[in-house]
């Protein structure tokens, strides 16, 4: 969350010539409703069940960037999904990093009437153990996000 995985995504797609699709906004689209209404409405475990059926079907058409929501991952069958028939990178950045980006914008359910550095720190905790099994993991830092761009490309290139 504030790591800038659809900003990069689509930068990334850009220097790729590839399509670029945010596995949220797809979700969105198949579901009519926005990721936070789903949440409030249906629960997170409806909401990544619709996530991973996205994905799967994203996948497994025409090569492209995915750019998919941070919990994505840690869904087990999501994340076999992923390694098996993608490249997964995990963008990796500090808290106060990830905390100043994502108190720009109060549209993320799992922050909202909480404090986002608490909130970010123990999703951390349990979510870095699974996204360091990504195949490439990218620091974003506080610089441009074509700097990362560059991380990325280079680091697919090895």
């Amino acid at each position: 969350m504030g790591v800038g995985k659809s900003t990069i995504g689509r930068r990334l797609a850009e220097r790729l010539k590839l399509p670029f699709v945010d596995s949220d906004e797809e979700i969105q689209k198949a579901a009519g409703m926005s990721v936070g209404r789903l949440f409030e409405t249906y629960g997170e475990t409806h909401f990544r069940d619709g996530e991973r059926r996205v994905i799967a079907r994203l996948i497994d058409e025409k090569i492209k960037i995915i750019a998919t929501g941070g919990g994505a991952f840690v869904d087990d069958e999501t994340r076999k999904l992923i390694l098996e028939k993608a490249t997964a990178i995990w963008l990796d950045a500090d808290l106060e990093v990830l905390a100043e980006r994502v108190s720009r914008r109060n549209t993320r359910p799992l922050l909202r009437g909480k404090d986002p550095k608490t909130v970010l720190s123990e999703l951390a905790t349990q979510r870095n153990p699974l996204y360091s099994q990504a195949q490439l993991r990218i620091q974003s830092d506080a610089g441009a996000h074509e700097e990362t761009v560059d991380r990325i490309l280079k680091a697919l290139a090895e």
